[in-house]
């Protein structure tokens, strides 16, 4: 058989792999406040993501992608020896892929992004050598397990506070909840629309300067807030809720606040968060079908497809376990605080981006929940649920790392002796 068809079958298959760990485990995650707080039943969570995890993969996943991932690997290393570079990246995909699986299948929410760091990393430093690492890139992500979620943290904790001030530690918080709620989604929407448009539809040529990504922002933001204000009035007030539960009605409110922010967090995260699979599956086919590593390289349509088709099955067979642990172990989470939490996690990712730290949804949003909870005291933390999520983070990298280097040199010792770049 063609080695290169070889490798393009093997590369498509280990990034559906992929794609499915990140549906399995990140947009899992990334739903889990909308389910955990009951704002979402897990279907409605599972068809919302599907359409809008999908629409943001393939229409915002990227029109050219770097054939090596973040920049964490010297290019120039593998000039003479691209074969080296495609068994890299397929075992960084396969690893990647088997790693998320056992987080997902335990209910970790680790980070995808971490996932594939460390097997690149893994590759390159065992297989090629310690200087085809940028040792720096690595150095900041390690830096910003600590920093996005003590930032997501604080500004859920925030966050939080201003609604019990401004609505529920009212004397009238249902009309409080109407009154302040629009606003409240006019700055959701604002600050994920501002990531969609800075961080995810740049890959199909929506270059847009900061001051310009600003003003579509607003107006997109308004609009939204304007649709959620006609919804919040149409909302059916039930006085005999109030009795069992005096928030019941102001949580309705929340609820609607909650499905916007998680259609907007769904296609946000699609958009960036696919290219954990694509780009080294692009790596691969560019140095297959070419001969040679290119640092910039066409990605081919169907890899898009292939990558939202993941993710999206991944949610659907996989998801609830890590929206169980995100949702519901942390702490208790009602609509309003799951709002508190998803914001702030959006916050995070948007600050991120004008910054250039390479932050985690997983990390951001188990940090804005963690917020919320502190907010409510340190007894509404389930410690021992957090502690095994943080050593499933401690893990998350050389875990990848050494499954990386076994799968790189199993690959290695099947196909070299068959090796056709040369």
């Amino acid at each position: 058989m063609d080695p290169v068809v070889v490798y393009l079958s093997l590369a498509a298959a280990f990034g559906l792999f992929m794609a499915w760990g990140i549906g399995a485990n990140d947009v899992a995650n990334a739903m889990a406040t909308s389910v955990g707080s009951r704002a979402l039943t897990a279907t409605q969570a599972v068809g919302v993501a599907a359409v809008f995890e999908f629409a943001g993969a393939y229409l915002a996943g990227g029109e050219v992608t770097s054939t090596i991932r973040k920049g964490i690997v010297d290019a120039s290393v593998f000039a003479a020896t691209p074969d080296l570079l495609i068994y890299g990246m397929l075992a960084a995909l396969l690893a990647s892929g088997v790693w998320l699986l056992i987080a997902s299948r335990r209910g970790w929410p680790v980070s995808t992004t971490h996932t594939i760091v460390g097997a690149v990393v893994g590759f390159a430093a065992v297989g090629i050598g310690l200087d085809a690492v940028q040792w720096g890139k690595v150095g900041t992500i390690v830096m910003s397990w600590v920093i996005s979620p003590m930032l997501a943290g604080a500004l859920a904790f925030a966050v939080f506070n201003s609604i019990q001030r401004l609505i529920i530690d009212t004397e009238e918080p249902l009309r409080n909840a109407k009154r302040y709620g629009p606003f409240y989604i006019f700055v959701g929407s604002f600050v994920i629309v501002m990531l969609t448009l800075t961080k995810g539809l740049k890959h199909v040529g929506l270059d847009l300067t900061v001051l310009q990504a600003l003003g579509l922002a607003l107006l997109i933001a308004l609009v939204i807030a304007a649709v959620g204000m006609f919804l919040i009035n149409r909302i059916k007030i039930d006085p005999a809720a109030d009795r069992e539960f005096h928030y019941a009605n102001v949580e309705k409110v929340f609820a609607v606040m909650m499905i916007f922010t998680a259609a907007s967090m769904a296609f946000a995260h699609g958009s960036n968060d696919v290219a954990n699979a694509v780009g080294p599956m692009a790596a691969v086919i560019a140095t297959a079908t070419s001969g040679e590593v290119l640092q910039e390289s066409p990605l081919p349509p169907w890899v898009l497809l292939l990558g939202g088709a993941g993710i999206v099955v991944g949610l659907a067979t996989f998801g609830y376990r890590v929206m169980l642990t995100v949702g519901e172990k942390i702490t208790e989470l009602t609509p309003s605080r799951a709002f508190a939490a998803n914001l702030s996690a959006a916050s995070t990712v948007v600050l991120a981006s004008f910054t250039g730290l390479p932050v985690s949804t997983t990390h951001t949003l188990v940090g804005a929940v963690l917020g919320v909870g502190f907010a409510r005291g340190i007894a509404a933390l389930n410690l021992r649920v957090v502690g095994n999520i943080f050593m499933s983070w401690i893990i998350t990298l050389p875990a990848g790392a050494l499954l990386a280097i076994m799968f790189f040199f199993m690959f290695k010792g099947m196909f070299l002796d068959q090796s056709f770049l040369r």
